[in-house]
């Protein structure tokens, strides 16, 4: 049995969130955490715009070829074993996914696991209500083509056509159009949990930085939001936004603690804690305003 939907009826009742191609039954009874789909319609746009920021950075969405020529996908979100509270916290909200953990590497790992039955039913649908798209060429690159194949309902690997891969979502084409979308600023709290650092640098300068691959309209956005002149570096193929300035950080600490936007957590959440009470320390800073801890 086959439940075969793009806009009209899911688990056998009409949804607002419409499933993204053909689901085997069998798959739907092996996702215990899909109940009702309208339970999902009350996650927070702040949330999600956080999530898909994280995904960005520290995410993947893996298409591959099975050992019989079918294809398999999943999205995971990879981080080390010390932030698994930040896992734990998504996978709360979402309640999709898996933890798994990885204690035996070099580097210990934990990883959420959405399944492909979870990405059709909930998470993409969701973004795709919501108007929340992924903002690095990787992701949304990943992004169209498993909305391609899961549209398509394409099965064997070798069937897949790269060329017919279509857009989902318009990308900005300048660096002021990323500004305008509604949730940028909750993206780039997810985005700095993943690739964002919060420094003393030895001579006592505090210090704000993202740092990804060659993304240059999205890392001159940045300049935007943060209303500062400094030039992004660009060295090795990657983009470096950072900031230093006494008038840069005071911005950077409204943006973080006092814009109502959604929470850094996790092991970023402490090392920005951290950076505060540094801050205060030096006299450059200790004049600044801070949020009350």
């Amino acid at each position: 049995t086959k439940i075969t939907i793009f806009g009209a009826f899911s688990l056998g009742l009409f949804s607002i969130l419409p499933t993204i191609g053909n689901i085997h039954s069998n798959a739907l009874k092996k996702v215990k955490s899909i109940t009702n789909k309208e339970d999902y319609m009350s996650i927070p746009p702040s949330f999600l715009a956080f999530l898909v920021g994280l995904i960005d950075g520290d995410g993947y969405i893996q298409i591959t070829k099975t050992s019989k020529g079918f294809i398999t996908m999943k999205l995971s979100i990879s981080l080390h074993l010390d932030d698994i509270s930040t896992l734990e916290y998504i996978n709360s909200i979402l309640k999709l996914g898996k933890i798994n953990v990885y204690k035996d590497l070099k580097s210990p790992t934990c990883k959420l696991i959405i399944n492909k039955t979870e990405l059709q039913e909930i998470l993409f649908p969701l973004l795709i209500y919501n108007n929340i798209f992924f903002l690095t060429e990787t992701r949304v690159n990943q992004f169209n083509l498993a909305m391609y194949i899961l549209k398509n309902d394409i099965r064997i690997y070798d069937e897949i056509n790269k060329n017919n891969v279509k857009d989902i979502f318009k990308l900005p084409s300048n660096s002021f159009d990323y500004t305008l979308l509604p949730f940028f600023k909750n993206w780039i709290v997810g985005f700095t949990c993943s690739e964002g650092s919060f420094l003393i640098k030895s001579n006592n300068d505090g210090c704000f930085q993202l740092k990804q691959r060659m993304h240059t309209n999205l890392f001159e956005a940045f300049k935007l939001i943060f209303e500062t002149n400094r030039k992004i570096d660009r060295t090795n193929n990657y983009n470096q936004f950072g900031v230093s300035s006494k008038a840069d950080i005071q911005k950077v600490i409204n943006f973080f603690s006092f814009k109502g936007l959604h929470p850094l957590i996790g092991l970023k959440y402490i090392q920005y804690i951290k950076w505060l009470n540094n801050l205060k320390t030096t006299l450059r800073y200790n004049k600044l305003n801070y949020p009350i801890l």
